[in-house]
């Protein structure tokens, strides 16, 4: 017989906090929802699927629906009550609808601690907690953000909303397309290969070399903190108006990172393995191979991801200070220029997106690599 999938029928003892929170957040909103005007007043639906993931929530807390038929249960009716508040948002939102949104991100959060205490055996099912826990999360903050927006009256010049910033995203592929290709492939790409290649090759020769250890080091970390704003405009001098001046900046920012990362890893073998190695008269490049670069791994990786973050951020602030008519950095100078707020977003949100998938596939090879190292082995 398989193994079950969790190891308890019961809900996790956490969240009884916020339980009890939805239950008086709720209570106050039906009180305020009989006496306010409909216009400011959440639709009857909405509290009462937030009554279904109440009570849900507190028939298993006593036992009486176990498990998987309450983390069924209580998403969708969060989901539903969610769905219906957004659907009737309209400023001026009254005070039951506040506590009714009060009430459903309680119910977000009792959520997360549930799914956050939950021990499967199921290797598969870890990996899907561990997806969903922070996509249920991110999603939550979304739906709160398009609640304030909406039901406050935000101006759309102050802050637009998470759905008028997909529209944007919807409308205008074509140019994100355009600049991210002129961004982050042709200008943090390019700056990053270079970059790392380039530290790596002289973490080399700073191994070999006292003098260089002793005196580039330093320089490296007085260049390391000189201020981009100040760097990128001589870089755009340097290299024209296309991508290769980001890609000078980016080389510039991920360079140092890389190098001290990369010495600190080749310093880090054991001391008794390289004597073991110099008694089998290694070469200098057998050992580096065979002992050295294998343990400097989870450094190399650690500066790898650092540079991964920083690759895409020099390559948006030196468009600021030249480009041609493309680019991230580009479009969201002239879109607060010209009042463009969703196109702005619309950037920073494909901006992040790009960023977060880099770092997760150099975090999805280091576990391949360096599945020997501790740190690997305790997750």
């Amino acid at each position: 017989m398989s193994a079950p999938v969790v190891t308890q029928h019961a809900l996790p003892a956490v969240g009884g906090a916020q339980l009890w929170g939805m239950a008086v957040v709720l209570a106050g909103a039906v009180v305020l929802w009989l006496g306010a005007a409909p216009a400011a007043a959440p639709p009857a639906s909405a509290l009462a699927w937030l009554l279904v993931a109440v009570v849900a929530g507190f028939l298993g807390r006593i036992g009486q629906l176990q498990l998987l038929p309450a983390l069924a249960v209580v998403p969708v009716a969060l989901g539903l009550a969610a769905v219906g508040l957004v659907h009737n948002a309209a400023p001026p939102a009254g005070p039951s609808v506040w506590l009714a949104v009060a009430g459903v991100w309680l119910g977000a959060w009792m959520l997360v601690a549930w799914l956050s205490e939950l021990r499967p055996r199921s290797p598969a099912v870890q990996r899907t907690l561990g997806l969903l826990i922070p996509i249920l999360f991110g999603l939550t903050i979304l739906w709160l953000w398009e609640m304030v927006v909406q039901g406050a009256g935000v101006p759309r010049v102050i802050l637009p909303a998470p759905s008028v910033i997909g529209a944007r995203i919807a409308a205008s592929a074509d140019i994100l397309w355009i600049d991210f290709v002129q961004t982050f492939v042709k200008g943090a790409l390019a700056g990053y290969a270079i970059g790392c290649l380039a530290a790596l090759a002289f973490a080399v020769a700073v191994d070999r070399s006292a003098f260089l250890r002793r005196g580039l080091l330093p320089v490296g970390n007085f260049v390391a903190a000189l201020p981009i704003i100040g760097t990128a405009p001589i870089m755009v001098m340097w290299f024209g108006f296309d991508w290769q001046s980001s890609a000078a900046v980016v080389v510039a920012m991920v360079f140092f990172p890389m190098l001290v990362n990369a010495v600190q890893g080749l310093a880090a073998a054991d001391r008794m393995q390289r004597d073991l190695m110099h008694t089998w008269s290694a070469s200098y490049w057998q050992d580096l191979r065979h002992l050295r670069l294998p343990a400097a791994m989870p450094f190399i990786f650690n500066g790898l991801k650092i540079c991964a973050t920083l690759a895409l951020i020099g390559a948006i602030v030196a468009e600021f200070f030249g480009s041609p008519t493309r680019g991230m950095g580009f479009r969201i100078s002239t879109g607060v220029g010209r009042l463009q707020l969703d196109m702005v977003w619309a950037q920073i949100t494909v901006a992040a997106v790009a960023g977060s998938l880099f770092y997760g596939v150099w975090a999805a090879l280091e576990r391949r690599v360096t599945f020997w190292h501790p740190s690997q082995r305790a997750r």
